[in-house]
């Protein structure tokens, strides 16, 4: 006996993540089947082939305990069906906490997703807050480059420039007495 209280006193004395648990833990897809059946109950409460089915249950119940002989009857329908009034009563019982339980499980899921459609329209916003300053970087970068008309532009005007300093060249070389520059 000595030897389980030591072990459990080592337990309680080491760090959390070294410890061993004291209860048993559930697990992710132990944990989650008694959410799960619930709602499958829930959302098979709320058909109409499950109003078909308690509606046929209680008028077959009702005709049975009203023209079966007496001594066949379980529930007679004299004292209101009392039993079939007491099963309704357990079945509603039952249903109202079973529908809280999914609708929770519900708020939990739509809690959730919006979060993550939180986070992922602040990613977008990011994203096009930084792609946006980038066209602007690249509008302004393309504003100091220059572009095909205007090179073309600056070439022209050279090549007339260089034409003129021929003219004036050939014009000079032609005059008698005169060197040609170099």
């Amino acid at each position: 006996m000595a030897r389980t209280d030591d072990t459990r006193q080592e337990r309680l004395d080491s760090p959390k993540g070294m410890r061993t648990r004291v209860l048993p833990t559930r697990r992710r897809g132990r944990g989650d089947t008694f959410g799960r059946a619930t709602e499958g109950i829930a959302r098979a409460m709320g058909t109409p082939w499950f109003l078909v089915g308690l509606t046929l249950f209680c008028a077959v119940w009702m005709i049975y305990n009203s023209v079966a002989p007496a001594r066949w009857q379980f529930d007679s329908a004299s004292i209101g069906f009392t039993a079939l009034t007491l099963v309704l009563s357990l079945q509603a019982s039952y249903a109202a906490p079973l529908i809280l339980l999914a609708q929770n499980r519900q708020d939990d899921r739509d809690r959730v997703q919006f979060e993550q459609d939180r986070q992922r329209a602040e990613r977008n916003l990011a994203d096009t807050e930084y792609l946006a300053r980038e066209v602007v970087a690249l509008r302004l970068a393309m504003r100091d480059m220059a572009s095909k008309d205007f090179i073309r532009a600056e070439i022209r005007s050279l090549l007339e420039e260089l034409d003129r300093r021929d003219a004036d060249d050939a014009g000079f070389a032609d005059e008698p007495g005169t060197a040609a520059r170099g």
